[in-house]
């Protein structure tokens, strides 16, 4: 299964949950990516050749690992890939992967959220660094938010549970979420056009509550692919 939806879309959220409904696991290539370098296998040596000289890693490096994953018990009966493919290339390459394990993509899920929604979602989110906590100055803020013309006071941004202060990432921004959402329309979004054709794209609106989110989620994994 793979998970698409852009920035601010609730990937993070959702991924987990359908991770343990489910009983397979959510792969993200970053992880893997460590992981195979720290292990040290094969294609982990030349991800780590890669790096060590300040190069991207190739699709081929990365579709490697995730072979290599897939080998692993946990994946006996399916996985959720959150990240990748992010283009039509990358979507190819993993097809062509998967077939020769004598398996293939079975669910496509895209969580769809009006561009304009997720401004005020990305914008307005502040993180806890250590705890990974997530708030937002609308939706979920810090009890210790002040707020001056309408905005919030950055020195009164805490985190409820240990007080510290809260920050908020250098890709939050309306200027960066501009990029990041071309990137995302240009070059994911003909990757559901490759699958549309399987019948095992199922689209979510992800501009509702979390419960009815879920619920349409639930919903499209009834579906058969």
């Amino acid at each position: 299964m793979i998970l698409f939806g852009p920035p601010g879309a609730g990937k993070g959220t959702h991924g987990p949950k359908i991770e343990g409904l489910l009983g397979i696991p959510q792969l993200s290539t970053g992880d893997m990516l460590r992981a195979a370098v720290s292990a040290g296998t094969e294609v982990g040596k030349k991800a780590a050749a890669v790096m060590k000289a300040g190069g991207l890693v190739s699709d081929e490096i990365v579709v490697g690992i995730i072979r290599d994953r897939i080998h692993e018990p946990d994946c006996k009966f399916g996985f959720i890939l959150d990240g990748f493919p992010r283009t039509l290339a990358q979507a190819k390459a993993l097809d062509a992967m998967l077939a020769k394990e004598g398996s293939r993509v079975t669910k496509v899920i895209e969580l769809q959220v009006p561009d304009s929604v997720l401004e005020e979602r990305i914008t307005g989110r502040w993180i806890h660094k250590k705890s990974g906590r997530s708030y937002h100055v609308k939706y979920a803020p810090p009890k210790s938010m002040r707020l001056k013309n309408g905005k919030p006071v950055p020195e009164s941004m805490k985190d409820d549970e240990t007080g510290e202060a809260l920050m908020q990432r250098k890709d939050d921004t309306a200027s960066a979420l501009v990029k990041r959402l071309q990137g995302y329309h240009g070059e994911t979004v003909p990757i559901l056009d490759h699958y549309n054709p399987d019948g095992i794209v199922r689209q979510v609106n992800a501009n509702q509550k979390m419960d009815g989110v879920w619920g349409e989620i639930l919903s499209s994994l009834k579906k058969s692919a």
